[in-house]
């Protein structure tokens, strides 16, 4: 299945509205992405269900969130499922004066009725490095 290069450019811009929103802690900007019945999994292995549960966990963390540097989120790879269901395997770097850690990302997006994109599934997985 070919994904059209409008819902190419709209799933990455998702994606980047990801890391503009993380980067300004920005928890209404973070949340209008995301479907009602989204599930989250966090790069910990918190699972939360449903918009309602996505937000008040982001309300409470985003906010206070510390760290040195910035995080950048990078679309690696996308492949329709069906023509309104796409995984998205990001890769999420942060980097700081300590140096880079990352994070692999998988987002299930769904395009609504109206042509917008909307995370639906997603689960963030941090990566290891065995040195």
């Amino acid at each position: 299945m070919t994904i059209e290069p409008a819902d190419r450019k709209a799933i990455a811009e998702v994606v980047a509205t990801v890391e503009r929103t993380q980067r300004a802690k920005d928890p209404e900007g973070f949340l209008a992405l995301f479907h009602p019945d989204a599930l989250w999994t966090t790069g910990h292995g918190k699972v939360l269900i449903g918009r309602d549960a996505i937000a008040e966990f982001t309300r409470a963390v985003l906010p206070a969130a510390t760290w040195e540097g910035e995080v950048t989120y990078e679309v690696v790879h996308t492949q329709l499922l069906r023509p309104d269901v796409a995984a998205v395997k990001v890769r999420q770097v942060y980097h700081s004066p300590q140096g880079d850690t990352e994070g692999a990302p998988l987002y299930v997006m769904t395009r609504q009725d109206d042509g917008r994109w909307l995370l639906h599934a997603c689960q963030n997985t941090e990566v290891r490095v065995d040195d």
